[in-house]
């Protein structure tokens, strides 16, 4: 099973917040419209998008991701939008020391409907992620929020981008493509932003996987697939989030194109891809059943390391939908991932199945048995199997030597609060 480590591993590396590796990202507020443009460049395709009806609690609002359902890009019912760009901060050298217990950007959404009522709470904690986003609502107002402060609009634009410095210059363009063009012209409309997209879009290793324009004012969104700026998905936000909550994957809504389908298939999630798409055709447990039994016998190395991926996929999935299209704290070690919230669902039913059948495998490394022992743990205890939780999370870190660091951590976390010591 060593694909399936080198699979998790680099899941485990590249699971940090906000991991989206290059965006272009503006604002633009004149002749009395407010949109947000933005390209989101990335190696991983299968973009997922979810909507989330309003609650008690929280505002409506409509999120674009990746398969692990970490946020890149939201915009709520009220047209408050954010979208991140990753970046380089060093967060050691800086005194941050009163993060918020999740995603900080998460609780703005579901709770502010402009920048103004989004800063009362922005003010209250430090940022500790890496990236830099840009908030802008219908309103006309954006901001850009780093770990080093908060950057108000000047002028009727903004713009957010993660070049790097590199001996006192941009290492790319991008930004400053953007800004020339906003600049030499007074247009805010689709045909120009799009235009601004396609002119600062990435193609090769480094992708513009997908792009978006938001008429913050009229909840309209227009939706572009792997920088094909000819065919656009269009979603007005009010009606389809009186459909209810759900997730779709991005690329279902476009024609397919030699162009897409080539990189998704050469990708490592195309074959947990594929048993996801069959799940939805012939249903989550048939599906399971069919792969497990398959697995017994099959030669094929990346069918493990798939069915492994599509154990956590279906934990990930569980917990968006089970608390309101959030996404696993858990999984990014966050302080309030350790909050466990109980319920039932089939989906964890066949994550678990699958992780048990993976963890008894014959030359299993330690490390990876280990690390699925605290994954079981993590759905007993979600479905209130508090006892059988407790052996699988001892046994997760029983011993530390044949055990990953994040499992440790997590494991010593959820037995302290078992115990009754938190």
């Amino acid at each position: 099973m060593n694909k399936i480590i080198l699979l998790l591993v680099i899941s485990m590396m590249t699971s940090g917040f906000h991991s989206l590796k290059a965006c272009t990202i503006f604002s633009c507020s004149r002749g009395g419209k407010a949109y947000v443009a933005s390209n989101e460049d990335d190696t991983t395709p299968f973009t997922r998008i979810w909507y989330n009806p309003a609650t008690k609690d929280r505002y409506a609002s409509i999120c674009f991701g990746a398969p692990d359902m970490q946020i890149a890009a939201a915009m709520n019912e009220h047209g408050l939008f954010f979208d991140y760009a990753a970046a380089n901060y060093d967060l050691s050298k800086l005194n941050l020391t009163n993060p918020y217990k999740s995603d900080i950007m998460w609780e703005v959404l579901g709770r502010c409907k402009n920048v103004e009522e989004a800063m009362v709470i922005l003010k209250q904690y430090d940022y500790i992620s890496q990236s830099q986003v840009l908030l802008a609502d219908k309103e006309g107002n954006s901001i850009l929020i780093n770990p080093k402060g908060i950057i108000k609009k000047e002028g009727d634009f903004q713009i957010n981008s993660n070049c790097n410095m590199i001996n006192g210059k941009l290492a790319c363009r991008r930004p400053e493509i953007a800004n020339e063009m906003l600049s030499e012209s007074k247009e805010n409309n689709v045909n120009f932003l799009k235009s601004i997209l396609d002119k600062t879009h990435q193609e090769g290793e480094l992708n513009t996987l997908y792009s978006t324009i938001c008429d913050l004012k009229n909840g309209m969104i227009y939706v572009y697939l792997f920088h094909d700026y000819n065919t656009v998905y269009k979603i007005d936000l009010k009606a389809e989030l009186k459909k209810g909550y759900r997730i779709e994957n991005l690329a279902d809504h476009f024609p397919a194109t030699f162009a897409y389908e080539s990189f998704s298939k050469n990708h490592a999630l195309y074959l947990k891809e594929s048993i996801f798409r069959e799940m939805t055709d012939k249903g989550i447990t048939a599906t399971t059943d069919r792969y497990i039994s398959e697995s017994k016998t099959s030669k094929n190395k990346n069918l493990d390391p798939a069915l492994l991926e599509v154990a956590l996929q279906l934990i990930k999935y569980s917990w968006n939908e089970h608390n309101h299209g959030g996404m696993w704290d858990y999984w990014f070690s966050k302080p309030l991932g350790y909050e466990i919230k109980q319920y039932k669902d089939s989906k964890l039913d066949c994550a678990e199945k699958l992780l048990k059948y993976l963890s008894a495998k014959d030359h299993i490394d330690h490390k990876l048995q280990s690390f699925m022992y605290e994954i079981l743990g993590f759905t007993n205890l979600t479905q209130g199997n508090n006892i059988l939780a407790k052996e699988l999370y001892e046994k997760a870190i029983f011993n530390p030597e044949q055990a990953y660091s994040v499992t440790l951590v997590r494991g010593k976390e959820m037995l302290e609060r078992i115990n009754g010591n938190k």
